[in-house]
């Protein structure tokens, strides 16, 4: 697949799900030119392995050696640390999110919201944290970090750098979502009950526009409702 063509990565990508198409989701994932193979036992995943190298021997798909790792109890996938405890932010990140600094122009407060929002899944109340700095991108708005800015700043960093870990969701248990409204914004908190221990899979949110403020609590709350129900 040559670079640069416009259509290239959904090309490469509809190619890989042809390939593996009767594998996915049982025992193995696929993104663009990366794969991920697993098992429920350390046997388990020996078969996975062997049945998907043998089906790239048939589609003379060539793997590089340097880049592949076998038999490992966590990795990181697209940013994050997966393993048996469930999924985390990638370590890698804390050190670079705890070390920057105040913004000091816009395209500085858009570009780490940008950085934050990737992970927001594993922040509660993520909008409601943000909101101070989110109103800073709006048109006509005088740029100043004021300390509102700065104590969102730091609640997001540290956020960001505290974050639990969340589940994958297991489809023979009940799910429970909850949903609450503010004055400025919804969240929502999708989890799952095992052993009487709730255990969180998503954390959603997002802010209220000007029209939306103007709802009544329960309007508000019904509202959070819709969004949640919606979201997943």
């Amino acid at each position: 697949m040559p670079f640069g063509l416009c259509n290239a990565p959904g090309t490469f990508q509809r190619c890989m799900l042809s390939i593996f198409s009767d594998y996915l989701e049982n025992c193995i994932e696929v993104f663009m030119d990366d794969f991920t193979i697993y098992g429920s036992s350390f046997d388990a995943c020996l078969d996975s392995l062997d049945t998907v190298l043998n089906r790239c021997i048939e589609t003379n798909l060539v793997l590089n050696f340097e880049k592949c790792h076998f038999m490992v109890e966590h990795g990181i996938v697209l940013g994050h640390l997966i393993s048996s405890k469930g999924i985390e932010v990638d370590p890698a990140k804390f050190s670079v999110i705890s070390q920057l600094p105040y913004p000091s122009y816009v395209r500085e407060v858009r570009s780490f919201l940008g950085h934050a929002g990737f992970y927001r899944r594993f922040v509660k109340e993520f909008s409601k944290k943000a909101l101070p700095l989110s109103n800073l991108l709006q048109k006509d708005v005088d740029f100043d970090f004021d300390d509102r800015c700065k104590e969102a700043f730091d609640c997001l960093k540290t956020a960001l750098t505290t974050t639990p870990i969340i589940q994958a969701p297991d489809w023979t248990v009940p799910f429970e979502l909850m949903c609450d409204a503010s004055n400025y914004a919804l969240g929502a908190v999708l989890a799952q009950r095992v052993d009487r221990s709730p255990r969180v899979i998503y954390y959603a949110s997002r802010t209220l526009d000007a029209a939306q403020s103007n709802y009544t609590t329960t309007e508000k709350e019904l509202l959070a409702i819709v969004f949640a129900l919606d979201k997943f």
